[in-house]
Formats: C-alpha cells, structure tokens, sequence
C-alpha cells in the first residue's frame, strides 16, 4: 500500500522497510492538450534535451536531482526538472519544482518509456532508480523518475525529520500508550507548523495533485505514449492516474496493490492477516519449521495478549548508535515487527519461538534497527504522506471502523492493540491535528479502464495484502494477475521472477510470460540448535 510508518512512521504502502535490510486535473489535461504536433520526440530523439512549456508546466534541462545517497544508476542519465503549480487550478500561483531523471534503455527497441511511481506515500523516485535498473526494467525502454511533489528531491521538500527522530527516541516508550499518543501528535503537530512557516499549502500533497504533475511531465518532455510502473502507494497514484488521464498510456504495471477506494487504516488489519498467514503456513508446510515451531501462529497470537498485557523491556546496541539502546517490546510493537519482518521471512519463526523462550533480542534488534538506521532518518515526506492519509483516507473511515477491522482479523487480539493499524499508530488524532479538507468523493471511485495492466502481489504481503490484486483487477478488463508467492511486500523488490514477469508485461502486454512462477520454492526457515 503505502510504505508504512512503523511505531510512529506511517504508511502502508510506503517504503521497504530500510532496516530490514537497512484538483482540478481536468482543467490540467484541457490546457495541455492543445500542444502542437512539434513538441512531441521522434522515434529516435533523446528525451529530456530541451526545454519545452506546455501549458502551465515547463521542463529544463539540468544537472540530476539530489539523492540521500549515490546512486550509481543515475550516472549518465539525462536530467532537468519540471515546474508546476503548487496547486494546478491555481494557475498563477506559487510554482513548485521537481526533480526529473531519465535512464537510458540498455538497447533501446521501444519508444514508449516507463515512468515510476513510488511508493510510500512520501518516498522519493529518484533515490528508487537503483531498484529499478537492477531489476532490468530499462532493457529495452529509458525509464522516467520524477519525484512526487514534495518528497526529497522536490523543492520545497516536505520532509520533517522531527517526526523520524520521535520513532527512534520512542523505542523506550510503550508503543499504544495514551502518553505516547501525545507525543506522538505533538511531533506530527510541529511537523505542521513548520511547513506552514516555510510557505507549503499542506492541502495541495495530495494524490490528485500528484496526477496531475505527471499528465504534465508526459507532454512537457514531448511523449506521445508511455507506460507505468507504481510500487506501493505508487499503485494508488497509478490507478488514480490512469483514472483521470488516461490518454498516452499504454500499460499499467502495479506491485503491492494499494486501491484507492479502499485505502485506509481498516485495511491495513486485513493485509497483516493475509501476509501473517502466508508465512506461517509456509512454515506448517515445511516438515522442519512445523516440527520446530508447532502452531506458530497461535504462539505468536499469544504473544501479543501477553506483551500487550505486561510489556518487556531490554536493551540492544545497533551499529549506528555507540551505546545500548532501551527497547520497550508489547503487543503492538510485536504486530508492527512482523508486518516488516516478513521481508526476512526464514528468521520468522526463530524469533518468535526465542521470544516465546524469553529471549527478546532478535526481535528488539530489528525493531530498534529500523528506527535508528541512517535511512530511516530525513528521507520522507511527512508533509506528502499527510496530505495523503488525512484528506484522502481518514474522512472516509472512522476509529471505530479500524477497531472493528482489527477485530474481523483478529479476533482475540486486545481493544489497544486492534486501535492502531499495523504502522498507522494515532492516525486519526494526527489528521485532526494536521488539518486539511477531505478530498472530493471521488478519489475514492474504482478505476474502470481497458488499459493492459499487470496488477501483481506477493504471497507474504502483510502491508498491503495478495486480495487486494484480484479486487482493482474486477473493473480493469485488460488485466493479467499475478501473486508471486514466497516474498513479502513489493515483489519486484525481492524476486528474480517477479521482476522477469514485469520486464516482459512491457514487452507483451496482454501476455507477459509468467512461466517462472511454476519453480518457485519457500524459503528455508532458520532452525535454532
């Protein structure tokens, strides 16, 4: 769905988990539309060597877009940025601009190129071209990254440190606590308070404003057709895009679906069951994980009534931080580890087994591991993921519904558990403190389209759910559906075949070859002496 915070970092379709492993669109497309048959690239010019304006957007050529860390993909890409209204049915009002980066095909036999959509809401596409090219997607297309407005190589930046220096000085902190609630909103609250210092029209981050900007980038670089790839949260703004401006695209890839008519803390719960399962029943399924770890959704399920009832506390030393660290452990944190840890799915069933043992520290460490990373700290934009959550979800679904959501999936689970989705901890409390309008109805409406699409999940999905494919691809008569087993969150981020299925959708998309899926195997779980 998103990539998600964890304690206090939300998103559910958002980023990877780094420690894991470390408005008016319509008025938009009717004054673009008007460019002049010149504007677009011949078969054979490079994209992104002019400037051109179109309409109310104009692309410059220039130097490549910052990045938190090199990113060696981006060497030799072709570079500039896009300036575009703040807010677009606000023409001649204040610009915004954002990054764009372009990575030429490794053989160049289309001309249609991809564009990517990143996920979070609020990670950068830039800093995800690495991800992209090492999953071969620019074969045989130049692949298009352009940061969403208000992400890391966007100015202005929406980026609010603050709020990651709260996850990581909150490891010692009871995670559902009334108390930590508090905190938590005042740190949300004075993320606000400082964008609004810096200029921002919060209201404008938004999924349709973001649209919006891309319809823009396809004409202002002059493309007649494209195609696009959305991970996560970037799946939401794909299915949103191909909605609104459906002209000049050509497919659809989406991985790690996140629909827009559902989108929402409730369906975070449904996700976290689904992905659980997946794993656990992987291990019943493997005649050495079922023998050593009987029942292990049961133990686990356990687990969190007993943490949440009596939390634990222990200390960790990580490797960014010289001193030990305190970890408070209860059933919230607990449920918030395994939604990520599903990334690192062999060690699973150890951890908790040890945890079950009395022994915290495997789990501690990759909790506090996450939220002390260098990645984990001012590279997303709060501001972005804000605008998202409390204009686009949070007005159509209220506290009780997540509660009753939780309770659907797991039913004897504690009430202060099932009040804070899996990595969407005081949602509710934190919108009413960021305070923007609800978004019309109708970036809630099911996308009905004939556009070929790979609509493509994972088997150990727990952020954003495998059901949640079959779902968008009812209304999408032209889709191929894909659930790659054996891998959590963002196939193509974790599967040779997933990424060989993506590269060939775009090659054929109406019949990617999905011939790799028949040799797939479970991991092969760690059993402890």
């Amino acid at each position: 769905m998103m990539s998600v915070r964890q304690p206090h970092h939300r998103r559910t379709a958002r980023r990877l988990p780094a420690a894991l492993a470390g408005a008016t669109a319509g008025l938009l497309l009717a004054g673009l539309v008007a460019a002049p048959a010149s504007a677009e690239n011949g078969p054979g010019s490079p994209l992104a060597t002019v400037a051109r304006t179109v309409g109310d957007a104009r692309f410059v050529p220039g130097p490549c877009p910052r990045t938190a860390d090199p990113i060696p993909a981006l060497e030799g890409a072709r570079c500039g940025t896009l300036t575009v209204p703040e807010k677009h049915d606000r023409p001649k009002g204040r610009k915004i601009t954002l990054g764009v980066a372009i990575v030429a095909a490794v053989t160049r036999r289309a001309a249609d190129p991809i564009v990517w959509f990143a996920g979070g809401p609020g990670d950068d596409a830039v800093s995800e071209a690495q991800l992209a090219i090492d999953g071969g997607l620019n074969r045989d297309r130049d692949v298009i990254f352009m940061s969403q407005r208000g992400t890391y190589s966007a100015d202005p930046a929406l980026l609010c440190p603050n709020i990651d220096r709260f996850n990581a000085d909150s490891l010692g902190l009871v995670y559902g606590a009334p108390s930590t609630g508090r905190l938590h909103v005042g740190a949300t609250r004075a993320c606000r308070e400082q964008l609004k210092r810096q200029g921002a029209a919060l209201s404008a981050y938004n999924t349709g404003e973001s649209a919006a900007d891309y319809a823009a980038l396809r004409l202002a670089l002059g493309i007649r057709q494209w195609n696009v790839f959305g991970i996560s949260y970037g799946t939401d703004l794909a299915l949103t895009y191909m909605r609104k401006f459906p002209q000049g695209v050509r497919s659809v890839g989406i991985d790690g679906v996140l629909p827009p008519s559902l989108a929402g803390a409730s369906l975070t719960w449904s996700a976290a069951r689904q992905g659980f399962d997946g794993l656990f029943k992987a291990c019943a399924q493997q005649r050495s994980c079922n023998r050593r770890y009987p029942h292990l959704s049961d133990t686990f399920e356990r687990l969190v009534r007993r943490l949440e009832a009596r939390p634990i506390t222990t200390t960790v030393t990580v490797p960014s931080r010289p001193a030990p660290v305190k970890v408070v452990l209860d059933g919230g944190v607990l449920v918030n580890w395994l939604t990520s840890a599903t990334h690192v799915a062999a060690g699973v069933p150890r951890s908790i087994d040890e945890l079950a043992h009395g022994n915290p520290q495997r789990i501690a460490e990759q909790w506090a591991g996450g939220k002390l990373s260098p990645q984990a700290i001012g590279r997303l934009a709060h501001g972005l993921a804000y605008g998202v959550f409390c204009s686009e979800w949070t007005p159509f679904e209220t506290e009780a519904d997540v509660i009753r959501a939780g309770r659907r999936a797991f039913p004897s689970f504690p009430r202060s558990v099932l009040a804070n989705a899996p990595q969407l901890p005081f949602l509710h409390a934190d919108c009413r403190a960021w305070s923007v309008p609800p978004a019309p109805h109708s970036i809630r409406n099911v996308t009905r389209s004939s556009i070929p699409t790979l609509v493509m999940s994972a088997g150990f999905d727990a952020q954003t759910g495998a059901s949640n494919g079959a779902y968008v691809a009812r209304t999408l008569s032209r889709s191929t559906v894909v659930t790659v087993p054996y891998v959590a969150h963002v196939a193509f981020a974790e599967s040779p075949c997933a990424r060989s299925i993506t590269v060939s959708f775009f090659d054929s998309p109406t019949a990617p070859n999905k011939s790799c899926l028949a040799g797939l195997q479970p991991p092969r779980f760690e059993i402890a002496p």
